[in-house]
């Protein structure tokens, strides 16, 4: 398994749910985990990774549910 070199923001404080990013070890893929369940891990494309990234910033995901 390709080990990561693991990124996460500078904002995210001690004890925060906060997600950390990597490169895949596929060509022009991104690896995605969170703080609280690092075993768990999402590879994506950069192209939708880019496109999830514009969605969030327009909020076109709608309402979220309670």
């Amino acid at each position: 398994m390709h080990i990561a070199d693991w990124q996460t923001s500078s904002h995210c404080g001690e004890g925060e749910a906060c997600v950390s990013v990597a490169t895949g070890s596929v060509r022009h893929t991104i690896r995605l985990r969170e703080s609280e369940n690092p075993e768990v891990v999402l590879t994506i494309s950069r192209t939708a990774l880019r496109g999830l990234v514009l969605v969030t910033k327009l909020d076109e995901l709608g309402p979220q549910s309670p």
